[in-house]
């Protein structure tokens, strides 16, 4: 979570409006420390709710892959059920019995063999899970290492730069060295190639992303698989794959059936999703299943009484809400295999058209088009020299449209993109307002005769 600093300012004020100043109430309400005395609800909601205004509009994040609508059905169930804790599993058992059917339903869903037994839980979003699976593939190196009489204070972890903080934060918290391979000419990710050559006897295991936060291209998975099986057999190094996806997991299985990047591969032994991304749940919900019970070593695990008998537990959090497990079992049950199809692939089909469109206007050529996550970016030619995305982007957001600009990583830096992320509730309508509207910022911007000396890349984080 963001870091804040105590600011320590007494004269920070909060102004009420007259009309929400009661008899009983002040006209102005400390900001950054407690009030005097209690306010009545409705002045308390409304100071809130004004202060939230000067967010962006949801509906107009083009840069968040975090889920920003669902209907109301699944927003009262959500509502009712903000009470429940998921940890206490005694006090709410069917809570915990649904989030087994979901557990159930990704495994099968991700192909994992019934003789296996793959076993998963749910956390407070993608980056818990990934946390989770990097401890899995930690301790499993460290009892291999132990096992054969070799040191065990060395592990890294090898992945494409373009991989979310999360694995950036897990390689510190836990002292793992983290390898990656730089982004380099039209290769934006990891491939096997690269993958193997990162690998040696002290890699705790490889992560491919399904769905870069960049350009929503899909990592090889299955050719990152291949190369790992022939450093095996040339080289004795048995590496295990954890599949990073976040995005991908609720995607993949709809709309590109026949692409094999899970537990249909032997070396994936690890996988997370992000049930508030394309999962269409409000966040935050998150996913991790390991193929087997060796995939999750027995020391991670925690067994806590539960009606009497033993429930095994593993997460970095404890006390959360269940409501968004319940919200993602009546997504599961509302849309089926065949709605979410459907909404995947309306989504990439929005995707593919505006990628097209935008392919067409002149200034711009595509990264990629929306063909694998419904998620595509664009940068200027290089013959456009008198503006540059980061004013397209601010020239976009004086309409509500919050369209991310940012540089690329090594060894990439000097290249700038733009990205949409077409997610559910976002219309083939909405897409043509979009167009007219970066059609008019362009028509504006290409009078300038040079970029404004305020251009300056605003940082994005993925």
């Amino acid at each position: 979570m963001t870091l804040h600093r105590h600011v320590g300012d007494p004269d920070a004020k909060l102004s009420l409006d007259p009309l929400l100043s009661l008899p009983q109430t002040p006209g102005i309400m400390p900001r950054l420390r407690l009030p005097d005395e209690a306010i009545p609800p409705a002045v308390a909601a409304q100071l809130v709710r004004s202060e939230l205004a000067l967010d962006g509009s949801a509906r107009l994040n083009l840069a968040t892959f975090v889920t920003t609508w669902m209907e109301p059905e699944a927003g009262a169930l959500m509502a009712e059920t903000f009470d429940k804790n998921m940890v206490d599993k005694d006090e709410y058992p069917q809570t915990a019995e649904l989030e087994m059917r979901c557990v159930n339903i990704l495994a099968e869903l991700w192909h994992a063999q019934g003789g296996e037994h793959a076993t998963g839980t749910s956390t407070t979003g993608s980056s818990e899970a990934g946390m989770l699976a990097g401890m899995a593939l930690l301790w499993r190196w460290r009892a291999r290492r132990a096992a054969a009489n070799r040191p065990t204070d060395r592990p890294n972890l090898v992945m494409g730069i373009n991989v979310q903080v999360c694995w950036e934060k897990f390689c510190r918290y836990w002292d793992v060295e983290p390898r990656m391979a730089p982004m380099e000419g039209r290769r934006r990710h990891l491939d096997g190639e690269q993958a193997a050559r990162l690998c040696d006897e002290n890699t705790i295991g490889v992560v491919a992303i399904l769905g870069s936060t960049f350009d929503g291209s899909y990592e090889p998975v299955a050719g990152i698989a291949a190369a790992l099986d022939d450093l095996q057999a040339q080289r004795g190094l048995d590496v295990p794959i954890h599949v990073d996806a976040a995005s991908g997991g609720f995607v993949a299985p709809f709309i590109q059936a026949d692409l094999e990047w899970d537990f249909r591969l032997s070396r994936v032994q690890s996988i997370n999703a992000s049930g508030h991304k394309y999962g269409l749940v409000y966040p935050g919900i998150g996913w991790a299943l390991w193929r087997d019970a060796e995939a999750l070593p027995e020391g991670l695990v925690f067994h806590v009484n539960y009606l009497g008998g033993d429930m095994p537990t593993f997460s970095l959090n404890f006390s959360r809400p269940g409501s968004q497990v319940i919200a993602q079992y009546y997504n599961f049950l509302r849309l089926g295999h065949e709605g979410y199809r459907a909404v995947q692939q309306g989504c990439q089909d929005v995707a593919l058209r505006l990628s097209s469109a935008i392919a067409q206007m002149g200034p711009f050529e595509l990264l990629t088009d929306g063909s694998e996550l419904p998620v595509f970016a664009f940068r200027l030619r290089e013959d456009v020299t008198n503006y540059t995305v980061f004013e397209v982007s601010r020239g976009l957001r004086e309409r509500g449209w919050q369209v991310p600009a940012y540089t690329l990583p090594a060894h990439l830096e000097d290249v700038a993109v733009l990205r949409i992320v077409v997610r559910n509730g976002f219309s083939p309508d909405m897409a043509d307002i979009l167009l007219d509207d970066l059609t008019r910022v362009i028509e504006d911007l290409s009078r300038l005769p040079a970029p404004p000396p305020i251009s300056r890349r605003q940082a994005f984080h993925h």
